[in-house]
């Protein structure tokens, strides 16, 4: 898949809707808690729009800007990571409390950590409950529930100053040409299921070779071997990662 390698997060992405928008994208495991999410490929894309005008149009964040994601394995993970590329944003991976960040996202052990830096910084915390429900108690000031604000914004996002290639997608030094064309390049083809333990945000390729490749994500928090190998049955993967 060398030819026609797209540059861009939008270039995927439009592709994927084009080629097969009903197929699972990603399949979310947490074997602590039982839950299972899926989401297809038009599923997963609505979750990102919304998220990329939360971030964008709600929050007043622009391209070239630096946000942080400080999640563990889950499915927000992935949505917050094509919000941010769509938009142009560059992903710092596991930030520092005191990092020079415009936004970050966090889960709910993180909150208490992260609210001392809004307002300078625009904090967003996921319950990371099942279908990304609200918190049950009331946060910090100014910290932004995404389990409340995401369900107001538009299942469409079209950013006012698109990203190229050239734009950074991860700090320090990776751009949007060179992630894509270095997933297109992965070893999982075919359309193949990939079973991952890994967090997608510290280990992006373990998401963007199957977005890449016309492939899917069966993602495992917290995984129980025993559990995980009935995973990779049931689910038909194809591949493991790590390898």
């Amino acid at each position: 898949m060398t030819t026609g390698t797209p540059t861009t997060f939008h270039d995927v992405l439009s592709r994927r809707l084009r080629q097969d928008p009903g197929r699972p994208l990603v399949t979310f495991y947490d074997h602590e808690t039982g839950e299972r999410v899926e989401l297809s490929v038009t599923t997963w894309a609505n979750w990102v729009a919304k998220a990329g005008s939360l971030l964008v149009d709600e929050l007043g964040l622009e391209r070239g800007d630096r946000i942080g994601i400080d999640l563990p394995p889950h499915w927000l993970g992935t949505v917050f990571l094509g919000a941010a590329w769509s938009a142009g944003l560059v992903v710092v991976p596991e930030p520092e409390v005191g990092s020079d960040l415009a936004a970050v996202v966090c889960g709910p052990d993180r909150v208490e950590g992260w609210a001392g830096e809004a307002p300078d910084t625009a904090v967003l915390a996921c319950a990371l409950l099942p279908l990304g429900v609200r918190f049950k108690d009331p946060l910090p000031a100014g910290v932004n529930d995404v389990g409340v604000e995401i369900w107001s914004q538009p299942d469409a996002f079209t950013p006012w100053d698109p990203p190229t290639g050239d734009d950074l997608a991860i700090a320090p030094g990776t751009s949007q040409a060179e992630l894509w064309r270095e997933a297109a390049a992965g070893t999982l083809v075919g359309g193949g299921r990939l079973l991952s333990v890994a967090n997608p945000v510290t280990e992006p390729a373990s998401f963007c070779e199957p977005l890449t490749q016309g492939g899917s994500l069966v993602l495992v928090a917290r995984a129980v071997q025993q559990l995980l190998e009935a995973a990779y049955t049931a689910e038909r993967a194809t591949a493991r990662f790590p390898a």
